[in-house]
């Protein structure tokens, strides 16, 4: 019986210097919080980052960045992050942007094998510097190369030991496209059940794309702004 399931430290174990890493999530709904802080603890250093932003300081992805782990940061925006703009604009870390459903079409193109995607978006704009464009039809169009990375971190609700995939909600943005664009694929998720108890049209990330499954035994407080709260 296939059984994927390990602890975060042995998951986040083949990580090392310099490797890019992308993170699942859409602020703090489906950030892998766990996978994140293994990371920090293990020490790796000069890592590429893709994450659609750096969540809010102290928090997440900016626990790396402003532990000097990240040297350079692929992404969305950093409107919510006063303390990784001030590092960009020091010139300690690198940012490059791209908008976000570009971001999100360049990742679903290295899921889907493809080398390249072609956009109109932001022809007439700086996104357009330095960028090889491609005549088509009567339009040109900015070619953006797809994107992978050696490592994916993902956040789902639920998992089975095969590693069928479940998200939730806005989660569901940016988590079920890494799954597809990195060479080693990790999850973390909130419940995990034997294999089989998973209804085939729930699944929304087939196993075959994730190597590793780790169980979030207790929620870290990063968590928290999920509950409901009762009065």
């Amino acid at each position: 019986m296939i059984d994927k399931t390990i602890s975060a430290q042995q998951a986040i174990a083949p990580v090392t210097d310099g490797q890019s890493v992308m993170v699942g999530g859409f602020g703090v709904p489906g950030t892998p919080f766990l996978l994140i802080e293994a990371l920090l603890a293990k020490g790796v250093s000069e890592l590429t980052l893709i994450k659609n932003e750096a969540n809010e300081a102290g928090l997440g992805v900016s626990k790396l960045i402003e532990a000097g782990r990240v040297r350079r940061l692929i992404t969305s925006h950093l409107g919510l992050n006063a303390t990784v703009i001030g590092l960009m604009n020091s010139g300690a870390i690198g940012v490059e942007f791209f908008p976000q459903g570009i971001l999100a079409e360049k990742i679903r193109a290295g899921g889907a094998g493809l080398l390249a995607i072609v956009s109109d978006i932001g022809i007439d704009t700086i996104l357009r510097n330095d960028k090889q464009l491609l005549r088509c039809g009567d339009r040109d169009g900015i070619v953006e190369p797809a994107l992978r990375a050696d490592i994916a971190l993902v956040h789902a609700a639920k998992a089975d030991r095969a590693g069928n995939l479940v998200y939730e909600k806005s989660a569901r943005n940016f988590n079920p496209l890494m799954a597809t664009a990195a060479d080693l694929v990790i999850a973390e998720a909130e419940q995990v059940v034997e294999i089989g108890e998973l209804a085939p049209d729930e699944i929304h990330t087939p196993g075959a794309f994730v190597d590793r499954v780790v169980a979030i035994e207790e929620l870290l407080p990063a968590y928290g702004v999920l509950h409901h709260h009762v009065r």
